[in-house]
């Protein structure tokens, strides 16, 4: 099969069109014909050997893919040969997605709603599940004001739709640009509520208004993470997505005993017991029952290009440049 492998950590140019071996089909597995993958910006993170890097199982990188059933495992039977899924792997599948083929554990897998393309139901596991995952660890009155440091991004977007459906509507985030402003104000957000971090000082523009934030959620980390942390209330709640807080941040943090909740989709693969899969499919399926009964809908998308190195190193250096504008990056394969 075709894949783009990394050859070693550094920039784009370390990216290589190859063929190797199709993966074999264990017999709690599934084989998927990739038909679409989606980018993620711990993909150049772990290219450029930052943390993430230490999740590495294979030199293709991608987490998440969206395609058909091609082989069953022998004890694999609530699939069958042709169902169209998607999954998010992480670092549990046989390699990773920049690639044709991919076998991974039945339990990650889930259906897709008819309702969506391969290239749309690709966008939804790994951001679906990460704002899942805040959303559901953390119970937030209604009535509370949330800071969400990058809500244009493709978490923050799924989550503020999330947190909208459950009628928190006292939500208040950051843009860069005209269109990720826009894609805010369609997700049903106030202008109002919407900071311009390249115009505006967020610290001023908040006071002015006089909020409490008892919660604050990073989906950025690095400067803003310092911004979160000196929005956030004595024992207030930051969750923080990127574990990329500064050491100032997390000075300010302790010194208000804030309570921190880590994310992370590779924590569930962690327990044990052969049910710790389970998370992985079961969570994107609730996201695919959501979308099919219209609670959220799915993220836009940026179909970059077909397999191909040209496909990948665009769709990084966009990532890196904050160019995405709102929508998921995706290859098709």
């Amino acid at each position: 099969m075709k894949a783009i492998i990394l050859k070693g950590f550094g920039g784009v140019e370390n990216f290589e069109l190859t063929e190797i071996e199709n993966p074999k089909v264990k017999e709690d597995e599934v084989l998927i014909k990739i038909k679409a993958t989606a980018f993620n910006p711990i993909d150049y993170q772990m290219r450029q050997g930052a943390t993430e890097s230490k999740l590495l199982k294979s030199p293709i990188l991608g987490r998440e893919l969206s395609g058909e059933i091609v082989e069953l495992g022998r004890n694999v039977n609530s699939f069958q040969i042709g169902d169209k899924i998607s999954a998010y792997v992480g670092s549990l599948a046989s390699n990773g997605t920049y690639t044709e083929f991919i076998s991974v554990p039945s339990q990650l897998v889930a259906k897709n709603p008819s309702s969506l393309s391969f290239e749309q139901a690709a966008s939804i596991p790994m951001v679906g599940m990460t704002a899942l995952q805040c959303f559901n660890r953390i119970s937030i009155p209604k009535e509370k004001p949330i800071f969400i440091a990058g809500g244009a991004g493709g978490v923050g977007t799924i989550l503020i739709k999330l947190l909208l459906a459950n009628e928190n509507t006292n939500i208040y985030t950051t843009a860069g640009n005209n269109e990720s402003i826009h894609h805010l104000k369609n997700l049903g957000l106030n202008a109002n509520n919407i900071i311009d971090y390249k115009k505006d000082n967020i610290i001023d523009v908040l006071k002015k208004k006089n909020l409490n934030f008892e919660y604050v959620i990073d989906l950025v980390g690095g400067k803003m993470s310092e911004i979160c942390a000196e929005l956030v209330d004595i024992f207030g709640t930051y969750v923080d997505v990127t574990f990329l807080s500064t050491e100032k941040a997390q000075e300010m943090l302790f010194d208000k005993a804030t309570v921190i909740v880590n994310i992370a989709n590779y924590a569930p693969s962690l327990k044990n017991g052969s049910e710790k899969l389970d998370y992985y499919g079961n969570s994107l399926q609730d996201l695919f029952d959501k979308i099919d009964k219209k609670i959220i809908s799915p993220s836009d998308i940026n179909v970059v290009g077909p397999l191909s190195v040209e496909t990948v190193s665009k769709a990084h250096q966009l990532m890196e440049n904050n160019q995405t504008n709102g929508k998921k990056l995706i290859m098709t394969v």
